[in-house]
């Protein structure tokens, strides 16, 4: 898996992050409960659900094992309040505040977080940085390595087998217009054809993103992401590429009803929520989504419920006569980080963490591994074709918000929003875009 003939699209420029108050008592971080040659060790992940909860407790738990002395404190957190508010404000308070094992995001996040000393360097563990091989590249800021990715692949389309069943579709579509014929199907059928949870921003972007990376060419993404210039005519190319889809069809769809009212997931009326119930048929989403699914399927069982049978994934079509690359995929994964002042045992859980053990067991989990062997622990067919597509992928490229930095992020996801459910325009995207990234 670490050999992966992938290339993902560079940053060339930092951002800042936002400098908010820390409310309340966070839990302790580095030097927290020493006591004479005692250690703790704060871990902050966004393993909510199980099984993956329960294994970082019992990985925590075996390095305290073999580790005498050392407390390792774990906590699982929502992604969007670990990522956008927590541990930005634990950062920026630091101190005890800061956890001192945490998640990390790609490209531009975790270059803001290097910009501001927030990290350490761990171009030292050698045989953790090898074995994760090109899938670190997100993570390597002015040659140095501060994330370890733990997951990676490419987002496709999650969707209702027994739903194309019952619609007629007998084949998976592999182009849009092919898609497009798909969800007219769905729709004569009974079912609404895509849910989106636009109210969290972000997942109604990533339809944007699609269409950029399969309307710009790759030379034209480069240049972007190095520049953060957006005034390539792709990126207008692309909201109009989205928005001629999406008027193709009649009323809501392709969507469900009141999209911008819809979180994302974690909740019943969630668009993960949606897809489980089968109150729609597909939706636009990453790996970690057969989980979401899984654990809001009404009559779930609270612990380790399995995915529905007729959960599938498929590629995201390309878009006929386009200039990206065919087969262009987004995707990315995550990645721990290290806080500057951790303990450096902190190191070592890290390389337990990232062993070829622990990652293949992970694997089991449901989940796609980053050191190489350690695909053996997968075991879910759907899960083997998600890695599958990574590794063939022509292109990969990160998330855009993740790649562009927090400030330009936040605007294109604002915008793109307005585009698909409001009042904006194929051009307000770029306009906004490069509006954030003056501001840098």
């Amino acid at each position: 898996m670490n050999r992966r003939s992938t290339k993902l699209v560079a940053l060339g420029a930092t951002v800042g992050l936002a400098a908010l108050a820390l409310a309340g008592c966070a839990p302790a971080g580095a030097g927290d409960g020493d006591s004479g040659d005692d250690t703790t060790i704060t871990w902050w992940h966004n393993g909510t659900g199980e099984p993956l909860k329960s294994f970082w407790e019992d990985v925590a738990g075996e390095f305290e094992d073999e580790h005498p002395g050392v407390t390792v404190k774990v906590e699982a957190f929502q992604n969007e309040d670990l990522q956008r508010t927590l541990i930005p404000n634990a950062l920026q308070a630091g101190g005890d505040a800061a956890p001192d094992l945490f998640m990390v995001w790609a490209e531009g996040e975790i270059a803001a977080q290097v910009e501001a000393g927030y990290l350490k360097d761990l171009s030292g563990l050698t045989e953790v940085v090898e074995s994760v091989g090109a899938s670190g590249t997100g993570w390597n800021v002015d040659g140095k390595q501060y994330g370890i990715p733990f997951r990676f692949g490419i987002e496709g389309i999650w969707y209702n087998s027994d739903a194309f069943e019952k619609a007629g579709i007998t084949e998976v579509p592999t182009t849009f217009t092919e898609y497009g014929e798909a969800i007219d199907k769905l729709a004569a059928s009974g079912v609404s054809p895509v849910g989106v949870g636009a109210a969290d921003g972000w997942p109604a972007a990533h339809w944007w993103y699609q269409f950029a990376i399969k309307t710009c060419s790759p030379e034209s993404l480069e240049k972007a992401a190095d520049t953060l210039d957006f005034s390539d005519p792709c990126f207008v190319e692309a909201g109009e590429n989205l928005k001629a889809w999406m008027d193709e069809f009649d009323g809501d769809l392709p969507f469900q009803s009141n999209p911008t009212s819809t979180p994302a997931q974690s909740v019943p009326n969630s668009s993960a929520g949606l897809l489980a119930s089968q109150a729609t048929a597909m939706e636009l989403m990453g790996t970690w989504h057969r989980g979401e699914v899984a654990k809001l399927v009404p009559g779930a069982p609270a612990e380790n419920p399995p995915a529905p049978e007729w959960l599938a994934w498929m590629p995201v079509p390309d878009i006929e006569g386009a200039s990206g690359a065919p087969g262009a995929a987004l995707g990315s994964g995550d990645a721990w980080g290290v806080y500057a002042d951790a303990p450096d045992e902190t190191l070592e859980l890290l390389e337990y963490v990232m062993s070829e053990d622990v990652q293949t067991r992970f694997a089991a989990t449901g989940e796609i591994p980053t050191v190489a062997g350690a695909e053996a622990g997968i075991t879910d067919p759907v899960l083997k074709q998600i890695a599958e597509g990574t590794v063939n992928a022509a292109l990969v490229v990160t998330w855009l918000d993740t790649q562009y930095g927090p400030v330009i992020g936040q605007a294109m996801n604002d915008a793109i929003v307005a585009l698909m459910f409001g009042d904006g325009t194929p051009e307000s995207v770029p306009e906004a875009m490069n509006a954030a990234a003056a501001t840098l």
